[in-house]
């Protein structure tokens, strides 16, 4: 039987002259991939599960190329498809000496699969609408950030259900509706990435990706006692092994550099397993285990947060759910040796600074103070407060930064040193002015930037931090790309970010015993709360975002622009390290036209 391509081609890293595609087949077979130019790679496909996979690694492109490509399995051409009437997909290079060329990063989270594949009418797919923007001849981006939410295995759609009812051996208790078993996920990607549009998209767009909670769960690692209750499940090992295994096929295997790719211990073990399946399962096994694991005993075994660099800019994007700290007194969004390997790769020589989390850092701030009122209750000496507070917890998603205020606050202090350009620290997370040792100075980066989806609606906010720094810092929000948020949450999301309740939630919070945060913010566009992609462009050391909704008719709008730094720094030969910045109370905002800027 010839083999064919069922999911891909998809682009997913160019570095210099490399580039790597990653593809699923419906049989074993020898993956070739090619340009007229002579660049040239190919694998062998690796099986898990009895489905097959290669990631190709293309050499030989030319710097500051636009090369379209094809791919071959075993000597039949498979893409382009004849008669997609789609354009070429290409490979894109940039100059060899690309520090002074504009980057451009595309961004969003959520996205459900396409509108004839759900029972809710949602409104149009940004992402569809932006690859159709792009088929007509609109400006490609650099890169494609996916936010989380790629696939949502307990929200499935009308076709996954039938298929679900067909199955005759599922785990014992496996809901109807949902996803189980890896066989299962594989059809959830089958059926979101075939989408024509967003197919051809991925093929000829670079992407990376970070999963948050629907990839496995709603309100997945929410709490140590969500753990417990979810392992009681008698289908649950089975699912957090597929997911997670599934995942890692997915989306993380092509997330990776060339370089580490080859090196990755995980694929040379898949790949010399024959079917792959254990191995995974047991990385799967080990990686959920950690999460139980005593904070001080948990080594960064294997991870999935990772980081990029484009020309001038740096992307680091963090694993927001898997690698929790959810012991309570010592929560933490990352654990110490990831948050050590996090500090190390946030400095550096590059002008832009742009951190990946699945989870906003910066939220409306009445919800901000709930969240960490609750958090403050949730580890309460008194046991009947306590639980009631884990329960408020997990019935209304008290689960972001600020519901672990040791990493919101490590994190504000991170970008409080940056923009002073002080030394390079090893503080651990959580742990604001604790630092373990310096290194080396670099200047402050011209922006700071904190991209995040999750919460179905869209908006940016900008910090301020109780000393002078010269770098802006932002938070970025965009979500959904294809979901949407129910109808009587949007007023309490508005609510969210007026200046009169959040000072009441505030009030409410230090009555509880939680100090005032190190930093406050205020919203500079938002809410939008329609399907929406985000464009963020770096020119030199200016800086400016973009977000643009759907019409009715599937057209992209552009509803909000926001420049994040006008005009272009002036760097000194050596900062000025004789003032750390602190990290403490700051005086009270005042009312600005387009939102409050409030006292947090």
């Amino acid at each position: 039987m010839t083999p064919e391509l069922l999911v891909g081609p998809l682009l997913r890293r160019v570095v210099d002259t490399r580039a790597t595609i990653w593809v699923e087949t419906s049989a074993p077979a020898l993956v070739r991939v090619g340009t007229p130019d002579g660049a040239a790679g190919q694998a062998e496909t690796f099986t898990v599960q009895g489905h097959h996979y290669a990631i190709v690694i293309v050499d030989g492109l030319e710097p500051d190329s636009s090369t379209p490509y094809q791919v071959f399995l075993d000597d039949e051409r498979v893409w382009p498809e004849p008669g997609s009437g789609q354009p070429p997909s290409m490979l894109r290079t940039r100059a060899a000496d690309d520090a002074a060329q504009p980057v451009r990063l595309v961004f969003g989270s959520c996205r459900e699969t396409t509108q004839h594949a759900t029972t809710r009418r949602l409104p149009p797919d940004a992402l569809d609408a932006y690859a159709r923007r792009l088929m007509a001849g609109g400006e490609p981006p650099d890169l494609l950030v996916l936010l989380g939410d790629q696939v949502y295995a307990d929200v499935t759609s009308p076709r996954i259900r039938r298929l679900l009812r067909r199955r005759r051996r599922r785990p014992r208790g496996a809901p109807d509706d949902q996803v189980v078993t890896y066989d299962e996920y594989t059809k959830l990607y089958l059926e979101s990435w075939r989408d024509p549009e967003i197919r051809w998209l991925f093929s000829t767009v670079p992407s990376v990706m970070i999963f948050d909670d629907h990839e496995i769960i709603d309100d997945w690692n929410t709490s140590a006692s969500w753990r417990a209750d979810m392992r009681d499940q008698p289908w649950w090992a089975e699912r957090i092994a597929s997911g997670l295994a599934s995942y890692w096929v997915y989306q993380h295997l092509g997330n990776l550099h060339p370089d580490e790719i080859a090196t990755d211990p995980v694929y040379a073990a898949v790949r010399a397993a024959g079917d792959g399946s254990t191995v995974l399962r047991e990385l799967a096994a080990q990686i959920d285990a950690e999460a139980d694991e005593p904070p001080s005993e948990r080594p960064r075994r294997y991870q999935f947060s990772y980081t990029l660099d484009i020309g001038r800019t740096r992307l680091i994007m963090l694993d927001n759910r898997c690698s929790r700290v959810l012991n309570p007194g010592q929560r933490a969004m990352l654990p110490a040796a990831e948050w050590a390997w996090f500090l190390d790769r946030a400095h550096g020589s590059y002008d832009h600074l742009v951190v990946g989390a699945s989870l906003p850092w910066l939220m409306p701030p009445g919800i901000h103070h709930i969240e960490a009122w609750n958090e403050r209750l949730a580890e309460s000496p008194r046991p009947r407060v306590a639980a009631w507070s884990e329960r408020v917890r997990r019935s209304l998603d008290l689960e972001h930064w600020a519901a672990f205020r040791r990493s919101f606050e490590a994190m504000a202090e991170l970008f409080a040193r940056l923009g002073a350009g002080e030394p390079a620290t090893r503080g651990r997370p959580g742990t604001p002015g604790d630092r373990v040792g310096a290194g080396p100075a670099y200047p402050p980066p011209a922006t700071i930037s904190v991209l995040s989806g999750d919460v179905h609606h869209s908006y940016v906010a900008r910090a301020r931090f109780p000393v002078d720094i010269d770098t802006p810092v932002h938070q970025l929000t965009c979500s959904p790309i294809h979901n949407q948020v129910p109808a009587p949450m949007r007023p309490l999301m508005r609510l969210g970010w007026w200046r009169g309740p959040a000072r009441a939630v505030r009030a409410l919070a230090s009555a509880a015993g939680v100090p005032h945060p190190p930093v406050r913010w205020r919203r500079t566009a938002g809410p939008y709360f329609g399907n929406a992609v985000t464009t963020l462009r770096y020119a030199g050391d200016t800086a400016d975002v973009s977000i643009e909704g759907t019409t009715k008719e599937g057209e992209l709008r552009r509803v909000a622009a926001v420049p994040l730094r006008a005009q272009a720094r002036t760097v000194p030969a050596e900062p000025d390290r004789a003032t750390p910045p602190a990290v403490a109370a700051v005086p009270g905002g005042t009312m600005e036209p387009d939102g409050p800027d409030i006292r947090q």
